[in-house]
């Protein structure tokens, strides 16, 4: 049902999968038949998880309840009983454009060794397409052969729930793409191959994990999706507009994008401090004092 009515992505349905395995277990295989008083122990059992793993789990065992209601699998559905923390959107990790030109310096620097690493060539195009296009990592590594068209400035893909969306592909990442196809078989369907698929979520990590510790930036303030969000933070910072950014990163709720919207706040109050007339004012007010 979470395939072929919601759209769920593969990732989402294995989330819920695991979600619910975990609740079954803890009433002893019987979430099924579980009632308001089971329930409720289950929601004991998550009291010590953050409040966005509850509410995770919560929705996955109330969706699965619905399902067995709707399916008249059971008479009623007792998911009222369990909790409804909601969840409070932290703010993204952010790199400054120091950062990421320093990540991309050591790119160059790794390109330019003899001889010549194709994994480099790899790195490249890995890290122009998170920061250039924001790309989801499943999205990134999954890529055909052949997305990614010398002559064209964008790709559609399909993301989360089935959405498709044009991504913008840089004149940088299209050369950074084309210089690491030429190491990869014709034959292989995956722009970034490894092993009978493609590169999995997990190495990809590793890499970018291991390339901010060489660029000199703390490993654990980087990963593929940190990446995403520079990209959409620097196109914000340097004006792009809000529905525009929503589109390019296939959010289907502006309200996920404007999270993004902190990033202008200390630039603004600066702009206010140095450009406001009444900023000046009291600039000057101050400097007049004895």
């Amino acid at each position: 049902m979470m395939r072929a009515e919601a759209g769920a992505a593969k990732n989402t349905i294995a989330a819920y999968g695991t979600d619910l395995r975990l609740a079954s277990e803890v009433l002893g295989g019987r979430l099924g038949s579980a009632g308001a008083a089971e329930l409720e122990r289950l929601a004991g059992e998550w009291q010590p998880l953050a409040r966005a793993t509850v509410a995770r789990k919560a929705a996955a065992v109330r969706r699965f309840l619905g399902f067995l209601a709707d399916e008249g699998l059971r008479a009623d559905d007792p998911s009222a009983a369990l909790p409804r923390p909601g969840t409070a959107r932290g703010l993204p990790k952010v790199l400054s454009v120091d950062d990421v030109d320093r990540i991309f310096a050591t790119i160059a620097a790794r390109i330019e060794r003899v001889p010549a690493d194709p994994l480099d060539l790899r790195l490249a195009a890995l890290v122009e397409l998170l920061y250039g296009s924001g790309l989801r990592a499943t999205e990134l590594v999954s890529l055909p052969r052949n997305a990614v068209a010398p002559d064209r400035p964008f790709l559609i893909l399909k993301g989360k729930g089935g959405r498709e969306r044009l991504v913008p592909i840089s004149d940088r990442a299209r050369a950074a793409v084309a210089a690491w196809r030429d190491h990869v078989a014709v034959g292989r369907p995956f722009l970034f191959p490894s092993g009978k698929a493609h590169l999995s979520r997990v190495r990809l990590y590793q890499i970018i994990r291991a390339l901010a510790a060489e660029a000199g930036i703390p490993p654990d303030r980087v990963s593929p999706h940190v990446l995403r969000h520079a990209f959409a933070t620097h196109l914000l910072e340097g004006g792009a507009d809000l529905r525009a950014l929503q589109a390019m990163l296939g959010h289907a709720d502006i309200a996920t994008t404007e999270i993004y919207t902190h990033v202008d706040s200390r630039r603004l109050v600066e702009l206010v401090n140095s450009r406001h007339p009444l900023g000046e004012a009291l600039v000057d007010a101050r400097a007049r004092r004895p």
